[in-house]
């Protein structure tokens, strides 16, 4: 068997363009189930709401909650691991701040869960309005013969 490049180069950009979409879903998946397993802590969820309404030291942070400085620190560094925040040196200390490009990325992905179940529920809503008008002409159907008789 003689292998063409020319007669086979479809099927070989289809493969790499699929195993490429699937490594990068698989990648985007593993980003996003990182995310929200970071932000499914309470205490965590608390730290990020405050920086994303402004940047803050981790004194900053500690002094609103009713947690340490180091757990406050542990609980930044899984947010940073998450790619939630990013951190910047201002002099002796870190201000955390959120990071624009996780956000993003959360953001796609609840517009995707949200597009894709408006369009479920705009079928289901179109499929019952047919079924309902092929129920109401056959009911008006029967009307007419009995009207008629």
């Amino acid at each position: 068997m003689k292998f063409s490049a020319e007669s086979n180069s479809g099927s070989v950009f289809t493969i790499l363009t699929n195993l490429f979409s699937k490594l990068t879903l698989t990648l985007v998946m593993a980003y996003l189930e990182k995310a929200f397993e970071a932000l499914g802590d309470p205490t965590r969820l608390a730290i990020f709401q405050r920086v994303a309404a402004r940047p803050h030291s981790v004194g900053e942070i500690a002094e609103h909650l009713p947690v340490s400085r180091p757990a406050v620190s542990q609980h930044l560094r899984v947010l940073k691991q998450a790619g939630l925040v990013a951190d910047v040196k201002q002099g002796t200390r870190r201000v955390y701040q959120v990071k624009p490009e996780g956000i993003e990325a959360l953001r796609k992905y609840f517009e995707q869960l949200w597009d894709r179940n408006l369009k479920a529920f705009q079928a289901a809503a179109e499929k019952s309005s047919r079924e309902k008008g092929t129920s109401d002409d056959r009911n008006t159907g029967n009307r007419a013969r009995t009207k008629i008789n």
